[in-house]
C-alpha cells in the first residue's frame, strides 16, 4: 500500500529519509532548521507540485518521479547517485543538480545549474532549456532532443552522445568526446570539438573560430559554417559543407568539400598533412 504525504512542510535533517512507495504532493522543503538530505535513500517515490530550498534532497534514490516541482538556487547538489527517474515540467536551479546518476529522463524542464550531469549514464534530456558550464562532463550514453542550451565547456570526455533538433550556444564543446552524433542542430562555439574521436555532424549549422582541430574520425554531412576560420587543423576528416568556409588549415587526412573556401593555409605544419580541399563548383580541386 502506498503512503501519501500531502500539503506539509519539512525542514529537518533527513525529514523523509528512506521513504518507500510514497506519493508526495504539494509539500515545501524549506525552513529555519535548514536540514539536509530530506529524501535520501528513498525508493519508489512520486514527488509532484513541491518546492525545495534545502541541500542534497534526493541522494541515492532508486525509482522516482519529480513532476511540476521547483528546486531553487539553494537546492545545491539536488540529485546524486540516483537511478531510474523521470523529471517532468520542473525547475532545477541549484548548482550541480545531477551527478553520478543513471537512467534519468528529463523533459519540459528549465535548468540553470553549473556542472550539471557529471559522470552520469543513460540520461535523456528533451524539450527543455538548460544553462550550465561543463555540461555532462565525463558521462556516457546521453541523448538530447529539442534542447536549447547555453554553456561553455560542454560535453567534455563524454562518450556515446546523440543530439537532435537542438540549439547549442557553447564554447569548447565536445573536447576529447568519443562517438558523438549531432543532427539537425545549430552549434555555436569557439574551438569546437578539439581532440574528439568519432564526432559526426549531420545537417548542422556550425559557427565560431577554429573549429574541429586535432580530431579523429570526423565527419560533416550536409553542414554549413559561419565564421569558421583555421578549421580542421591536424584532423582526419571527411566533410561535405554547403556554402563558404572562411579558411582551412593543415588537415591531416581526408577530404573537405565546400562551395567555396576563403583561404587554404598550409604553412609550418608539425606533422605530415595530406588532407584535400575540393571546391564543389565544376568539381575543381582547390590548390594553395
Amino acid at each position: 500500500m502506498r503512503k501519501e504525504i500531502i500539503n506539509k512542510q519539512f525542514d529537518e535533517e533527513r525529514a523523509l529519509y528512506n521513504s518507500c512507495h510514497a506519493d508526495i504532493a504539494d509539500c515545501v522543503f524549506a525552513g529555519p532548521a535548514d536540514g539536509e538530505s530530506v529524501l535520501k535513500e528513498s525508493r519508489d517515490i512520486n514527488v509532484r507540485d513541491c518546492r525545495f530550498s534545502l541541500r542534497y534532497p534526493m541522494w541515492h534514490v532508486d525509482g522516482f518521479t519529480l513532476k511540476n516541482s521547483q528546486m531553487d538556487e539553494l537546492t545545491r547538489a539536488a540529485i546524486w547517485y540516483s537511478r531510474g527517474g523521470k523529471i517532468i515540467g520542473s525547475v532545477l536551479h541549484g548548482i550541480k543538480a545531477v551527478r553520478e546518476c543513471s537512467d534519468i529522463e528529463i523533459s519540459d524542464s528549465d535548468i540553470v545549474s553549473e556542472e550539471f550531469g557529471w559522470k552520469s549514464s543513460g540520461i535523456i534530456l528533451k524539450n527543455s532549456e538548460i544553462t550550465s558550464e561543463y555540461l555532462f562532463l565525463d558521462s556516457r550514453d546521453i541523448r538530447l532532443e529539442k534542447v536549447k542550451m547555453k554553456g561553455k565547456y560542454s560535453f567534455q570526455y563524454v562518450e556515446n552522445l546523440v543530439i537532435e533538433n537542438s540549439l547549442l550556444d557553447t564554447k569548447d564543446a565536445f573536447w576529447h568526446a568519443k562517438n558523438v552524433t549531432v543532427r539537425d542542430s545549430e552549434v555555436k562555439g569557439e574551438y569546437l570539438g578539439w581532440f574528439s574521436d568519432g564526432l559526426t555532424l549531420i545537417n548542422c549549422k556550425i559557427s565560431g573560430t577554429q573549429p574541429l582541430c586535432y580530431c579523429k574520425n570526423l565527419r560533416l554531412i550536409n553542414c554549413e559554417t559561419e565564421g569558421c576560420d583555421l578549421s580542421f587543423e591536424y584532423s582526419d576528416v571527411e566533410a561535405d559543407i554547403r556554402g563558404h568556409v572562411l579558411s582551412v588549415k593543415n588537415p591531416r587526412s581526408g577530404r573537405i568539400i565546400a562551395d567555396s573556401v576563403g583561404e587554404i593555409v598550409t604553412d609550418d605544419p608539425v606533422m605530415e598533412c595530406r588532407g584535400e580541399v575540393v571546391i564543389r563548383i565544376g568539381g575543381k580541386r582547390a590548390s594553395e
